[in-house]
């Protein structure tokens, strides 16, 4: 990596930040792309986020990336927001604007790539989402938006589900997200889901560890979901095979979350050559042989 005076700098805001793969993501995409730009990581504390932000700007980097406890604070430090990303109410990626920076959620639109990369379709599906959190409020949003038909949110806690599906349903203006208490799951009709699990139950090192356990359950789906990337195949998974069925992690969820914030700081579009190259990157920096 040849670092010069004209090299643009984009980073991670966030705490902790030590362990994040995102450098791995886009210098080796600014390799592959011949990009005079460099990727690090800033740790910031809880109340720094605005002159972080402030202070990112006055030293004209390109972008950046906010990962948590930041991605609702941060909102208030911008001068635009994406309408879905405003929806949502998190923000992860920050592009240049005039006297600021512009937030966008690409948490989603590395999902919905996933998913297109694996002929996934969201569109008049059945689908069922595990868990309650921010990862599951951005992803509620992206069915919907997509068209999915229906939409059961499974959760312990049902006033978390129950928030999530007032507001999605409150935007699109419809009842297609219907909230439950996870441990209603029997009570969900027919089969043919395409299950997407968002805790982080499975987890490395917990990786017996699965928020249902039950293999009827997994009988439901057509295809299943895990977001977590470690291990390569979590139990979540290996019982949605077991089923006979396809499942897979969320590495190419990090991967094209990255690849889109990517295109847009440097307003170009990633190739699906250099991205499976990077997906390889990521892999070995993982230590994840599949």
């Amino acid at each position: 990596m040849d670092i010069k005076g004209t090299t643009r700098v984009c980073g991670l805001i966030g705490n902790p930040v030590g362990h994040s793969v995102s450098p791995a993501i886009h210098n080796n995409l600014a390799r592959l792309t011949g990009k005079d730009m460099v990727y690090t990581t800033f740790k910031v504390e809880k109340g720094d986020v605005e002159a972080a932000v402030r202070g990112a700007y006055s030293l004209n980097i390109l972008g950046l990336n906010v990962t948590v406890p930041h991605k609702s604070e941060v909102i208030d430090s911008l001068v635009d927001i994406d309408p879905l990303a405003k929806a949502i109410g998190a923000v992860n990626t920050l592009v240049r604007a005039d006297g600021g920076f512009k937030g966008y959620n690409t948490d989603i639109l590395g999902l919905a790539r996933e998913l297109e990369d694996e002929g996934i379709e969201l569109a008049d599906s059945k689908v069922i989402i595990l868990g309650a959190g921010g990862a599951a409020r951005a992803i509620t949003f992206l069915c919907s938006s997509k068209g999915a038909k229906k939409i059961y949110l499974l959760n312990r806690s049902v006033d978390k589900a129950q928030d999530i599906a007032h507001a999605v349903n409150t935007h699109f203006n419809n009842e297609k997200v219907i909230p439950m208490n996870i441990a209603d799951y029997a009570d969900i009709p027919g089969d043919d889901y395409i299950v997407i699990q968002t805790t982080s139950v499975g987890l490395h090192p917990n990786d017996t560890a699965v928020v249902i356990d039950d293999e009827s359950f997994y009988k439901k789906a057509a295809v299943g979901v895990d977001i977590i990337y470690n291990p390569a195949e979590t139990m979540f998974m290996k019982l949605i095979k077991a089923q006979g069925k396809k499942a897979y992690n969320g590495l190419k969820m990090l991967l094209y979350q990255g690849v889109s914030a990517y295109e847009l700081w440097n307003d170009c579009k990633i190739s699906k050559k250099e991205a499976d190259e990077v997906y390889k990157c990521l892999e070995k920096e993982l230590g994840i042989n599949e």
